[in-house]
């Protein structure tokens, strides 16, 4: 049967039975095992081997298709001859066949039970001379260099492709032994003129050496990396490469979401150029790469701000002022410098957001008073805890370098806000520390400098944003601790303690409500009175704010809950009588006119970090050697303005009639109670110039009077500082009368209208003035003696 296809073209018939081929060409004077396993198939072979040796074999274009027609196979084939049927144990055949020649189909003449067709055979359109030549030897070099690539082409192979002269024979053979795409053998059968067949031959036949030498190249680059642990990196390597070669390259669905959230973003374009690099970055690498992670959580960083987002301004005055009115009592300097900005931001749309900063003693409202702001301007509300902060990179954030590197608190912040224009809380900027990790203060300074925050820099992100939007509020319990570059970026406002009435508004307006319904009372359950509020703030608390306030009505609320559940009562009415039985007995009394009972004691007020206190300055001599004694853990500056006030007396004593009295043989004692808290400053000066005077001359200090002030030497009374939360603390003690230096008048303006109705204050310049009106003009003898009679 294997014959020179010469010889038996005349044998050959016209019409032959044809078994569809999937995913293969079969050509002239191939050999191959066909597996024969379908219906059609073995009834075609059936026949064949009873009757003719030939068969025709036609490629499938779709290698799936179960049961192939007329459309779904090519219209070229071979003429191939039936040199075996082997029967298999599955029913299926293998049949052995040798191709013989091409063919053209001209029509179908049946389709069942099998394919038959008629065919016209094609003979190849020869060509000769030097260019043929040339060509045959190219394509056998190409064969040998694809050789080196592919171990099933053998020597073997090679050696039978150099004895075959016909180049027609030698293309098809070349080609057999490739595994090249169906589309592209095909190709070559249905080329009939030798010189197209060769040329489109050497074609194919070069794009897949390259294909050969671009993987062998992939291969080389990573040879060197590959480990057990990294096969499936490499794997992964190997495919991006090859895609990348191919300019095939498929993004993963991963990555394909980062860039779809990149274009609805809305980054500006520095940012967006920053973000769409690292997402190219992150698509070249292996997912399961820990640097993947690194940069996947960036980029994520950079989608999720609010790069473009803003919530609209609440513009409507009169609504923002009652929404700052509902939430607080007083504050009207905070609530007027509010609907300023407001007003400001109606007129012009373009405006920068404040910095503020809220000053204030403890208990006052200050964060709370951030959650009302934003409120009434209808923006988002973000706070973050400044107090003791020691790192800078919590503000300006950690490099990407760091393992666990994130942005600082003011980008998460901002990114947890999602609008660029939130109300940002920065809480107990004074309790900011310092270390060898950086000043924290000294970040601050960007995010507060309203010319340099619009390009805010994250060591993290490493791309400007936009804080300009921003409106940034600080709170702090003392001024003094915040570096003077931070506080000249901040507007300061003053939060003042609250005066007793304000606290009794306070706790009726707010704290009773709210301490009622957490405790899950009702309303008409608990009541109290106002006499009983005014009771708890003078007996039971002594501060500036509210908070302590607040914690004894929760514990009359406990206590009345208490009851009504175990079936008591059912409502209670808290009267001025019911308040020990709930919170025990009373804490803090007025002390003043029980204290200056007799000489050497005056009343003194102090600036504290919880706005103010009164403080008793007690004088006493014995005999010694002229010596002045200073105890209460004073400072430097008290310990000199005490020195200062003897030396005045002393210098003055003929005109403050103190002639008899010997300093010399004598030792002075000033003593300030609460030894344990550390005083200093110079506005003690008079009270304690006043409290020596009065034990030199045994005249009591008034008892409803308190003075501030500093001294000098030649008897001048210098201006101080706090006088508003002097006076307050003054106020709560119940005093009623004051002397202050001169100067500090125009300081009464910042102290409610109230507190500067129910007090009288007494403006001095010299020393003989705070004398004349702080000591009473009889002797304590004196006294003595008219209350005895």
């Amino acid at each position: 049967m294997n014959k020179d296809p010469k010889s038996t073209t005349e044998q050959l018939p016209e019409i032959v039975p044809v078994i569809p081929l999937r995913n293969s060409v079969l050509f002239p004077h191939q050999i191959i095992p066909l597996a024969v396993g379908r219906e059609k198939s073995l009834k075609l072979l059936a026949d064949v081997q009873e009757k003719a040796k030939y068969i025709g074999v036609v490629a499938q274009r779709q290698g799936l298709v179960d049961d192939p027609g007329p459309d779904d196979l090519y219209h070229w084939g071979t003429l191939a001859a039936v040199l075996k049927v082997i029967d298999l144990p599955d029913e299926s055949k293998s049949v052995i066949v040798q191709g013989i020649k091409r063919f053209r189909l001209l029509d179908y003449v049946q389709l069942d039970p099998y394919i038959k067709v008629a065919v016209e055979r094609m003979e190849d359109v020869r060509a000769e001379g030097l260019e043929m030549e040339a060509m045959v030897l190219n394509l056998r070099n190409l064969v040998q260099s694809i050789s080196e690539y592919l171990p099933n082409i053998t020597g073997e192979h090679l050696m039978m492709l150099a004895n075959i002269q016909d180049p027609g024979r030698l293309t098809d053979t070349a080609v057999s032994l490739l595994n090249l795409e169906t589309y592209q053998k095909q190709e070559i059968l249905e080329r009939v003129d030798v010189r197209e067949r060769l040329s489109r031959a050497t074609f194919l036949l070069n794009e897949y050496l390259q294909k050969l030498e671009i993987g062998s190249k992939i291969q080389n680059e990573v040879q060197g990396e590959i480990s057990k642990s990294q096969r499936e990196y490499f794997l992964r390597e190997q495919l991006k490469a090859i895609r990348k070669e191919l300019g095939d390259e498929n993004e993963g669905m991963e990555i394909q979401e980062l860039r779809d959230r990149l274009e609805k973003a809305g980054l500006p374009e520095h940012a967006y150029k920053a973000a769409e690099k690292e997402i190219d970055r992150l698509s070249r690498m292996p997912s399961s790469s820990a640097e993947y992670t690194v940069s996947r959580t960036y980029v994520e960083w950079l989608l999720d701000l609010p790069w473009s987002k803003l919530t609209d301004d609440n513009l409507d005055l009169r609504k923002a002022e009652d929404i700052l009115n509902g939430d607080h009592y007083g504050l009207e300097k905070i609530k007027k410098r509010i609907l300023e900005y407001l007003a400001v931001r109606k007129l012009k749309a373009q405006m920068k957001g404040p910095i503020l900063c809220f000053l204030g003693p403890p208990g006052v409202g200050k964060t709370s008073l951030g959650k009302s702001i934003a409120n009434a301007l209808g923006r988002q509300f973000v706070r973050i805890s400044l107090g003791g902060l020691r790192d800078e990179a919590e503000i300006r954030g950690h490099r990407r370098t760091y393992i666990g590197a994130l942005p600082g608190r003011i980008i998460q912040g901002v990114r947890r806000a999602g609008t660029r224009n939130p109300v940002f809380m920065l809480d107990e900027i004074d309790k900011v520390g310092m270390d060898f990790r950086g000043d924290p203060s000294s970040a601050l300074l960007e995010v507060l400098d309203p010319e340099q925050n619009f390009s805010f820099s994250d060591h993290y992100l490493d791309v400007d944003f936009d804080l300009s939007q921003v409106m940034f509020i600080a709170t702090a319990n003392v001024a003094d601790p915040i570096p003077p570059a931070l506080r000249d970026r901040m507007e300061i406002l003053t939060l003042p303690g609250y005066i007793e009435e304000e606290k009794l508004h306070i706790a009726k307006q707010f704290l009773v409500p709210k301490q009622v319904g957490e405790h899950g009372l009702q309303p008409e359950q608990l009541t109290f009175d106002d006499e009983t509020i005014h009771q708890i703030i003078h007996s039971y608390t002594r501060e500036a704010g509210v908070r302590n306030l607040e914690r004894e009505i929760a514990m009359i609320c406990r206590g009345v809950a208490k009851q009504v559940a175990s079936d008591e009562i059912e409502k209670a009415h808290i009267t001025g009588e019911d308040v020990h039985k709930y919170l025990g007995p009373i804490k803090y009394y007025s002390e003043t006119s029980e204290r200056l009972t007799r000489a050497g004691i005056a009343t003194g007020v102090a600036w504290t970090p919880t706005g103010g206190d009164i403080l008793f300055i007690e004088a006493t001599r014995m005999k010694g050697k002229g010596l002045l004694i200073l105890t209460g853990q004073l400072g430097e500056v008290m310990k000199e303005s005490a020195q200062a006030a003897l030396s005045y007396l002393r210098s003055r004593s003929n005109e403050l009639n103190l002639e008899g009295l010997d300093f010399e043989s004598e030792n002075i004692h000033v003593h300030v109670p609460a030894g344990a808290i550390p005083k200093d400053g110079p506005s003690a000066g008079v009270t304690i110039l006043a409290s020596m005077a009065s034990l030199f001359t045994d005249r009591l200090v008034r008892s409803d009077t308190a003075m501030t002030g500093e001294i000098t030497l030649r008897g001048t009374v210098l201006p101080v500082g706090g006088i508003k939360e002097k006076v307050l603390a003054a106020h709560r003690a119940g005093i009623r009368r004051m002397i202050l230096p001169w100067k500090n008048e125009k300081d009464l303006e910042e102290t409610p209208k109230e507190v500067r109705a129910e007090m009288e204050f007494i403006f001095v310049r010299e020393m003989e003035e705070v004398l004349h009106h702080a000591l009473q003009p009889n002797k304590l003898e004196d006294i003595s003696k008219e209350v005895a009679a």
